[in-house]
C-alpha cells in the first residue's frame, strides 16, 4: 500500500493567482497517473482525488474517467466523467468532453437545459475529426482493424456530471446548476440532511453524450437550486470506482477516502475512480 499523501492548498499556496486578493485556482486529471485526496481551502472548499483500476496501471493504460475543477472567486465550474469502456477509446470521449463542458460553463453567462442540450450536438463534429486523427488504423492487423473501424464509427462515449456553484456577493445566498447523464453518483447534503434521491432516479447507465451523436438515451437531466447564507451544504461526485461510498451517507475524513483510493485490500482499484467534493 503506497504512503497516503494529503495535501491543503492554503491561500499562500494556491495555484495560478488572477489579481491580489482574487482566487483562482484549476485542477485537470492526469489520465495516465493517481491523484492522491487533496483539499482546497477558499471561499468554497473541495477535495477531489483520482485512480486508475489496477489493471489499467499494470498495462500502463490511460484511465477512463477524467476530472476537472475550476475556482474563480465565489464560483466554481466543475466535471466529472466516466468514460464508456466498451466504446471506441472512452478515454478520449472522457477527456474531450470533460475540458469542452469546462470551457463552455466558464464562457456561458446563464446555463439552462436548452443551452447544454445544444452544446452537447455541436461539439460533436469537432470531436468525431479529433477522434479520427487520434489513433490511425492502418498498422493493425486486418482483423483487429475491422473490429476497431466497426467500434470507431459507433463513437466514442462517456457518462457526465458538471455544474456550477456561485455565491453571491457577500455570500449571503449560493446558486447550484448541475446537468448529468450516466450512472456517476451525485449525493447532496443540506444542513447535515441528504438531499439525494432527486437524482438517483434519474441514474442510469444507458444515458452518456457520444462523439457521433450527440446525447444518447435521451436528453441532459438539469437541476437547480438556490440556498441561504444559513445553509450549509456539501456536493460529493464519485464514479463507480468509488462505489463503496454508496453505503455511507456520513461525512468521510481524508484518510479513510484515500484508503478507499488505493484500494490495497483488493490489490487496488477494480475500477477506475473519480472524486469531487465541494462545501460551502
Amino acid at each position: 500500500m503506497r504512503a497516503m499523501r494529503m495535501a491543503t492548498l492554503s491561500a499562500s499556496d494556491r495555484a495560478g493567482h488572477a489579481k491580489q486578493g482574487h482566487e483562482h485556482f484549476r485542477y485537470v486529471s492526469v489520465q495516465t497517473g493517481e491523484q492522491p485526496l487533496t483539499r482546497y481551502q477558499g471561499r468554497l472548499k473541495c477535495r477531489y482525488g483520482y485512480g486508475r483500476a489496477a489493471e489499467t496501471v499494470n498495462q500502463g493504460d490511460a484511465g477512463q474517467d477524467f476530472v476537472a475543477i475550476r475556482m474563480q472567486d465565489n464560483v466554481c465550474h466543475f466535471v466529472l466523467c466516466d468514460g464508456v469502456g466498451m466504446s471506441y477509446l472512452g478515454d478520449f470521449a472522457a477527456r474531450f468532453l470533460g475540458n469542452a463542458l469546462l470551457e463552455w460553463m466558464e464562457k456561458t453567462p446563464s446555463l439552462t437545459a436548452e443551452g447544454i442540450e445544444r452544446y452537447l450536438q455541436d461539439v460533436t463534429d469537432a470531436a468525431s475529426k479529433q477522434l479520427e486523427q487520434l489513433q490511425p488504423l492502418d498498422s493493425s492487423p486486418l482483423l483487429l482493424r475491422e473490429v476497431l473501424m466497426e467500434k470507431r464509427s459507433q463513437g466514442s462515449q462517456t457518462m457526465y456530471v458538471c455544474g456550477r456553484i456561485a455565491l453571491t456577493s457577500g455570500g449571503r445566498k449560493s446558486k447550484v446548476w448541475l446537468a448529468w447523464q450516466g450512472d456517476s453518483r451525485i449525493r447532496l447534503w443540506c444542513n447535515g440532511q441528504e438531499q439525494s434521491k432527486q437524482f438517483q432516479k434519474h441514474c442510469s447507465t444507458n444515458e452518456r453524450w457520444s462523439t457521433r451523436e450527440g446525447p444518447v438515451g435521451g436528453k441532459p437531466h438539469v437541476f437547480e437550486t438556490k440556498a441561504s447564507s444559513n445553509d450549509s451544504c456539501r456536493l460529493q461526485l464519485y464514479t463507480d470506482g468509488l462505489n463503496d461510498l454508496d453505503a455511507i451517507d456520513t461525512y468521510i475524513p481524508d484518510e479513510h477516502i484515500q484508503v478507499l483510493l488505493d484500494a490495497a485490500h483488493t490489490g487496488g482499484l477494480e475500477d477506475d475512480a473519480a472524486f469531487i467534493e465541494i462545501e460551502w
